[in-house]
């Protein structure tokens, strides 16, 4: 299959890499340093987990013209870059669009892509479970060692599933469909807004944070008081073992986080940098949006806004 991943970050470099092992023809789309290293040297990935490092000769271009045709485009970025790409997205004659990563505004998209297509645009939504950073031309990868993608529609079966499916045939790749992603997306924000109050509350030194009982108590009921909001504005928290965990299970949430904390992984995960500033921001005002529409009391999110901890003894 002809395979456009467009966005050459951590997320979409792993993509990108399974796509290719798996026999499709690839093109990235980077721009700036990351388009000069995947031009001279291919999409270099060092897997952390798996210690060894892969690289993968990719087609690569700086910009999408409406008459450049893919079976399938991948649009891998940043909650807040969505917005930016969308005309050039809408203006390509591709018809099968998955937007992956986090996302508050789903619906909107699609419509977007929809209704300023000159073709009929099939629009899915994806969320890709790896992590890492790139350093010295090359992307780190904390991943399993089968990466999973949670896609689907928004409130239906995606008709054209077997498109996506045979991009991944031959791959060691996991796909999860889920007809609601509009209700999954807004599920995993509500989450990991919380747990990225942690390291920003003593300046990313998370051996501090881990001490600080009165931050993790407070991260826990926050994410049960978001998913508050979310079932008072009638959605449905999924998945469902979410919501038990925070509000039934708090204890092993407790504990299930104090370990995170205090490994290596817990660090690019929740660290200061795993999440950047201009997304959790954006995805903070989406949240906020929802919380006023909500009109509930949420007073642990009111207290992690400005928490500050007490003075060490």
């Amino acid at each position: 299959m002809r395979i456009l991943v467009y966005g050459a970050g951590v997320l979409g470099s792993y993509l990108a890499h399974v796509l290719v092992r798996g026999g499709n023809n690839v093109t990235m789309l980077a721009r700036g340093g990351r388009l000069d290293e995947l031009k001279k040297n291919g999409n270099v990935i060092r897997h952390y987990f798996q210690f060894r490092t892969t690289a993968d000769k990719v087609n690569v271009i700086s910009e999408l013209q409406p008459e450049d045709i893919y079976d399938l485009v991948f649009v891998v970025m940043k909650y807040p870059d969505f917005q930016a790409v969308l005309p050039a997205l809408a203006a390509n004659h591709s018809s099968h669009i998955v937007l992956v990563g986090n996302n508050a505004s789903p619906s909107e998209m699609r419509d977007y892509l929809e209704t300023h297509s000159p073709v009929k645009k099939q629009v899915a939504f994806g969320f890709q479970l790896s992590a890492g950073w790139r350093e010295n031309g090359r992307v780190n990868c904390v991943r399993a060692p089968k990466v999973q993608m949670t896609i689907g529609g928004l409130g239906e079966e995606l008709s054209w599933r077997a498109v996506i499916d045979q991009a991944f045939v031959n791959t060691k790749y996991k796909l999860v469909y889920h007809n609601h992603m509009d209700e999954w997306l807004k599920s995993h924000f509500v989450m990991i807004l919380p747990l990225n109050f942690i390291a920003p509350s003593y300046n990313g030194d998370l051996r501090k944070a881990i001490k600080d009982n009165m931050l993790l108590h407070h991260v826990i009921a926050a994410v049960d008081e978001g998913h508050q909001v979310l079932e008072k504005l009638g959605y449905t928290v999924a998945p469902a073992s979410q919501i038990k965990l925070a509000r039934e299970q708090r204890k092993m949430f407790y504990i299930l986080l104090k370990l995170m904390l205090s490994t290596p992984v817990g660090k690019i995960l929740l660290g200061d940098k795993a999440v950047s500033a201009d997304e959790m921001s954006a995805l903070y005002q989406a949240f906020n949006d929802l919380k006023s529409r909500a009109n509930i009391p949420t007073p642990h999110w009111d207290t992690l806004e400005n928490y500050s901890p007490l003075p060490q003894r």
